[in-house]
């Protein structure tokens, strides 16, 4: 192993560190994009800010929703890279899906927080649509992980000596969030009256599975 670890040139290090900058950038640029909807709203002649604001709630509710699960996914997006330390042609294109949907993830939010209670109930599709792109993202974030994990040469040493322990776990943590998305997904499309418990309910989820990982692994 500490062979193919020096066979790691300063060019391939490089361009790794070029795809994780690339990376982030995108992200950044994605967030900026999900406040563009608030920009345009405006307060009328005599209306107080808490009016615009109650008037607009659902908008700006999507927007923290999506800032929020935008960093919670960047930051897994991160503890994956930071274990490697270079990439290969799947790592790449599949890196480069993840960008993408996390670029149009903007549009779905827009038309999610567009709707107003009336409308969510019978959105035809719209929830669907917003909770469905974070399920593909989440699931490329996992698919990721899963091919850097079956490349060792892929993955700095000190990731390799912390060894697996755990990755059983970790693996299920990436399947529960597609699958909540899911869920979510099918929820928002005919119940969407239990779309905000369901939200709430990945925070215990995630804190569950973490826990029981440093169970596993009394060393961490």
């Amino acid at each position: 192993m500490d062979g193919e670890q020096n066979s790691i040139s300063p060019v391939q290090r490089r361009s790794f560190d070029r795809l994780i900058n690339f990376t982030d950038a995108v992200v950044a640029i994605a967030i900026t994009l999900q406040l563009l909807p608030l920009v345009d709203i405006k307060s009328t002649s005599g209306e107080s800010i808490w009016q615009v604001i109650s008037d607009n709630s659902s908008q700006i509710f999507a927007f923290w929703l999506s800032f929020l699960i935008l960093s919670v996914l960047w930051l897994k997006h991160n503890q994956v890279f930071n274990s490697m330390r270079t990439f290969d042609g799947i790592i790449f294109w599949l890196n480069s899906l993840w960008m993408a949907l996390i670029v149009f993830l903007p549009w779905p939010t827009a038309l999610y927080g567009s709707l107003n209670d009336g409308q969510i109930i019978a959105s035809k599709g719209v929830g669907l649509l917003y909770w469905w792109t974070l399920a593909l993202i989440s699931g490329i974030g996992w698919l990721i992980a899963i091919h850097a994990w079956q490349k060792p040469e892929l993955l700095e040493q000190s990731a390799l000596i912390k060894g697996r322990e755990g990755s059983g776990l970790k693996k299920y943590r990436g399947a529960s969030f597609v699958a909540a998305f899911l869920l979510i997904g099918l929820a928002a499309e005919f119940s969407p009256q239990f779309v905000p418990y369901l939200t709430l309910g990945m925070i215990p989820m995630d804190l569950l599975l973490r826990k029981k990982e440093k169970r596993q692994n009394p060393k961490k």
